[in-house]
């Protein structure tokens, strides 16, 4: 009986280590992330442990939340939580995005976004390239969107046009700060909204879309949190604007594998910078 058991479990353990050993996107996905502008990965990013680990510290992260701040406004919270880059520079997650930007990579930003049941704000329509054009140049960055909750049509799950990602940046419109997570969309008729694709995600999933793609998502009204983790990263070669001083950036880039192509300079991840965390707090960059 004994025997039975620790053979399944072997199995299981092999099939878990083939996953995280095997290279994580083939040439065939990374084809469709050319064309299409985003992927859907459905296997798990993380191993059950270190995936666990981050959901706890995300909920200690949303316990201590200021009741002034929504869930969906957890952003680059890595500026004064060191803690993070544990998983922000986890070989399984910059395994998913050499293989599209190449060796050297450098962590752009990063964001929880955590739509609560009942009330989670809609996200409008936009790409992420245009709320980055004074940071960097040119605007190419890839977005890892790991789920912590499962994410679903019916809790608000993100939806992609795909394709869009080579239009280059649209027309914006005002819309109700009070609906929206942020207060412009592009304008209707730009585009054909019966194309969108929903990114359906069980925990520890994810998508991963370039900043060019239009994107966005529904409010939640379910009875479910939705809630992801958004980990964007750059290849080195991508210049930051507004000079080399560490303080001296309104944003900070990290090196997260390889070396630097652009002469930037990096931050710290052993420091904290709540002063640039303070400033995009106010500046609302945001792009999910």
């Amino acid at each position: 009986m004994y025997g039975s058991f620790y053979n399944a479990l072997e199995i299981q353990n092999k099939a878990m280590n083939d996953v995280f050993q095997k290279p994580r996107l083939s040439e065939e996905e990374v084809r469709n992330f050319r064309q299409g502008g985003y992927l859907i990965y459905k296997n798990p990013v993380l191993p059950a442990g270190k995936f666990q680990a981050l959901k706890e510290h995300f909920e200690e992260k949303l316990a201590e939340l200021p009741d002034h701040i929504r869930p969906e406004e957890m952003d680059v919270p890595h500026f004064t939580d060191p803690k993070l880059f544990e998983w922000l520079f986890a070989d399984e997650i910059l395994d998913l995005v050499e293989p599209i930007i190449g060796p050297n990579i450098a962590l752009f930003s990063s964001h929880f976004i955590s739509k609560p049941s009942g009330n989670g704000k809609r996200v409008p329509w936009h790409e992420d390239a245009t709320y980055w054009k004074q940071m960097i140049s040119p605007i190419e960055v890839v977005t890892v969107w790991l789920a912590i909750d499962d994410s679903t049509v019916e809790n608000g799950c993100m939806y992609v046009i795909p394709g869009t990602h080579r239009n280059g940046v649209s027309e914006y419109e005002e819309v109700d700060k009070e609906k929206n997570l942020f207060p412009i969309e592009i304008k209707r008729g730009r585009f054909d909204e019966s194309k969108a694709v929903p990114c359906e995600l069980m925990a520890n999933e994810a998508s991963l879309h370039h900043s060019g793609l239009i994107h966005g998502s529904p409010p939640n009204f379910s009875q479910r949190r939705r809630t992801g983790y958004t980990m964007r990263y750059m290849p080195t070669s991508v210049k930051a604007l507004g000079g080399k001083s560490e303080l001296g950036h309104l944003h900070i880039n990290y090196l997260a594998r390889g070396r630097d192509l652009a002469g930037n300079a990096y931050g710290d991840p052993s420091k904290v910078y709540p002063e640039l965390a303070r400033y995009a707090a106010t500046k609302k960059r945001r792009g999910h």
